[in-house]
């Protein structure tokens, strides 16, 4: 945990923040502050800055924040993503949050399980403690939106425009692409939509779909990845390309 996240309800009327639970028990067990030490702390939603310890005891940590910075900027980034396997899916959202992605629309595929939807990890809750652990890594305080869509034609047919932009470039990394990446205006391109399949790729019907609504399809590679591998390896990518544009 690099930041210590304050949410609202943990600020008492004097101006200090109480925290309890994983937090409390993090800052006393893993970063043994004592009180007059300073720690990284950030406000859910808001700035970053420190934290003097005022009190750390047993299951309670007290402390004064002082909040100046802004947080890292976002990555301009929105996925379009097929719901991939619980498993997966615990490590693709802190992921996410982990690298500045603004929206992820987690929708069904030909080839995703109708079990996946009735898993556990898509509870409200546990995708915000999923989240949460994300910004606590990148030290951040900008949840992503989080949208479940149970019909991929209907999503992207009446939808998309509306959740996702009609500005934005929108990209479809697929296996049976030639492009690269390089090949596309990414670079320049002030928003971003990757189109995530599942494992085992999205079906010529969804590609077709997607093809038809703007997005451009592109290769990785020869190599096929899984999804946890491949959402981080293309937001890098996304960063890199932009990153190397040269300013005007």
């Amino acid at each position: 945990m690099n930041l210590l996240l304050l949410l609202d309800e943990d600020f008492l009327p004097d101006g200090t923040a109480r925290l309890t639970g994983r937090r409390a028990q993090h800052a006393r067990e893993v970063l043994r502050a004592e009180p007059g030490e300073r720690l990284r702390v950030g406000r859910l939603g808001g700035l970053v800055g420190t934290g003097e310890v005022l009190e750390n005891s047993e299951g309670v940590l007290r402390l004064s924040a002082h909040l100046t910075e802004a947080p890292p900027p976002r990555a301009g980034v929105d996925l379009l993503l097929a719901i991939p396997r619980p498993k997966a899916l615990k490590k693709v959202l802190p992921a996410v949050a982990s690298l500045g992605v603004d929206r992820v629309v987690l929708v069904n595929a030909a080839r995703v399980e109708k079990s996946y939807f009735d898993s556990k990890v898509l509870a409200a809750g546990s995708i915000q403690e999923l989240l949460l652990q994300g910004l606590e890594q990148a030290r951040d305080t900008r949840l992503p939106e989080v949208l479940v869509r149970e019909r991929f034609r209907p999503f992207v047919e009446d939808e998309l425009d509306a959740v996702l932009g009609a500005q934005a470039l929108r990209l479809l990394p697929h296996p049976p692409a030639r492009q690269p990446l390089t090949a596309t205006r990414v670079g320049t391109a002030p928003r971003v939509v990757l189109a995530i399949g599942p494992d085992g790729g999205w079906v010529p019907f969804e590609a077709a779909l997607l093809e038809a609504h703007g997005f451009q399809p592109f290769t990785l590679g020869p190599r096929i990845l899984r999804v946890e591998t491949a959402v981080p390896v293309l937001l890098g990518q996304v960063a890199l390309l932009r990153d190397n544009i040269p300013a005007p």
